[in-house]
């Protein structure tokens, strides 16, 4: 038996490119490769790329400046980029920087083995397709090696909204579900191997339309198999919150109370200006009906502060929309371009006015974080347990409502769900005592 290749993957963005990049090392897996977590012991290092935050190809690049003096040293390592800068951009890397051997898109990574073959033999590859055939179909089994307490799950993958800001549409393609009985398949597949908690995902997760019940009919099918105690799902579109999805909040057990729906601007205008296609009291009502259903729901969003044509009184609004809600967590993030996206071509707003709202709308949220996580002390949680803790005896893991939670618990093995009162809350985590 010959001695094993490894395999060294750079992971940028978004959830879904963590899942890519796992099914990517079993791909390659069936190739003989195992993957390490030095670069400079692979024999093949495929980066992984997001095209949301500012300057992706740049970062890149500059990346594979920093492996040029390795791939030199050893020419015969091979290098690959993968994900949605390599969709948007594949042509212009293999032109840009010879020293990459492979670009393959983020619909099109089941047919790595052929392209590592191809390499191996001197070529270079190019595959930024859309495939007719569903990737799925064609990645090997996953290994039954035993997984962490939580796990990411692809359901649906691309999105049809067009919003004027985003280039996921580019990248990523029309929306896409995985028929219900695939998924299902591969989250009993997964508890079987100690998962206990599953989050699904997709670029525009909530218009799913796998099963007969969309997601909600997902969830509910999810909820029976024996073992699992949690469900999340993430991201989500306001337009596609409908009543079903609503009313699991309210009576599925194991779906938790957190939910991320960006609203990324309280204005109107802007809110058109973006392709949103809700307004701002929409969004607002939205909110309140699922509230309704869960009170206790801790609720999670997106802002992009400085779109082009937003004044300070678009702004405003959107820090009256933020005070209306109240925030447990929040992403927020200065507009930036992303050519061939239709905001691109408009007049920027000037950067150091974004910058300034930037930061009076991320004291605004983080005020809303800390009071929602100062208000949990002497309330008790329920606490899904993944690792040891940084002190002896500790143990951590995540509450319900996605807060990182500590408590002295010996005896607790991970995937343990346990009850905890929250005894103290620092800058990014709770402390308590088992029940």
């Amino acid at each position: 038996m010959g001695k094993a290749k490894k395999l060294f993957i750079k992971t940028y963005g978004c959830q879904m490119n963590v899942y890519d990049s796992e099914r990517m090392a079993e791909a390659m897996g069936g190739q003989g490769y195992v993957t390490t977590d030095c670069a400079e012991d692979a024999d093949m290092i495929l980066l992984n790329t997001c095209h949301i935050r500012e300057k992706a190809a740049e970062k890149m690049y500059s990346e594979l400046g920093r492996m040029k003096p390795l791939k030199q040293a050893r020419p015969g390592v091979k290098i690959g980029v993968t994900g949605c800068v390599a969709q948007a951009e594949g042509a212009e890397i293999m032109r840009r920087a010879p020293m990459v051997d492979l670009v393959v898109g983020p619909q099109s990574y089941h047919r790595l083995p052929a392209m590592e073959a191809a390499v191996q033999g001197g070529a270079r590859a190019l595959d930024t397709d859309f495939p007719e055939e569903d990737k799925f179909d064609h990645l090997i089994a996953r290994p039954k090696a035993a997984r962490a307490p939580s796990a990411f799950l692809t359901v649906q993958e691309g999105c049809d909204k067009f919003c004027a800001f985003c280039v996921v549409p580019y990248t990523r393609g029309a929306e896409v579900s995985r028929p219900a009985a695939r998924v299902l398949d591969e989250a009993r597949d997964l508890v079987e191997r100690g998962v206990r908690e599953l989050t699904l995902l997709g670029q525009n997760v909530n218009a799913y339309h796998g099963h007969p019940g969309g997601l909600a009919g997902l969830i509910r099918d999810l909820a029976l198999i024996d073992g699992l105690a949690r469900i999340r799902y993430t991201t989500s579109h306001p337009n596609d919150m409908d009543d079903a999805l609503i009313a699991a909040h309210g009576d599925c057990d194991k779906l938790m109370p957190y939910l991320h729906l960006p609203v990324q601007s309280g204005s109107d205008r802007v809110l058109k200006a973006m392709n949103r296609k809700h307004t701002a009291q929409h969004y607002l009502a939205l909110i309140n009906r699922i509230r309704a259903a869960r009170p206790d729901i801790m609720l999670s969003g997106d802002f992009i502060v400085g779109f082009p044509g937003e004044t300070d009184a678009d702004f405003q609004q959107t820090l009256d929309l933020v005070r209306a809600v109240g925030y447990g967590q929040c992403y927020s993030f200065k507009y930036s371009s992303r050519p061939g996206t239709p905001a691109a071509e408009r007049a920027q707003v000037d950067d150091v006015v974004a910058s300034e709202r930037l930061q009076v709308l991320q004291a605004l949220l983080t005020s809303q974080q800390v009071a929602i996580q100062n208000a949990m002390v002497g309330r008790e949680v329920s606490v899904l347990f993944e690792k040891p803790g940084r002190l002896p005896g500790q143990m951590g893991g995540k509450s319900q409502y996605l807060h990182a939670v500590h408590a002295h618990a010996p005896d607790l093995a991970a995937g343990t769900v346990a009850r905890v009162r929250i005894v103290e809350s620092a800058r990014n985590s709770l402390g308590g005592v088992l029940v």
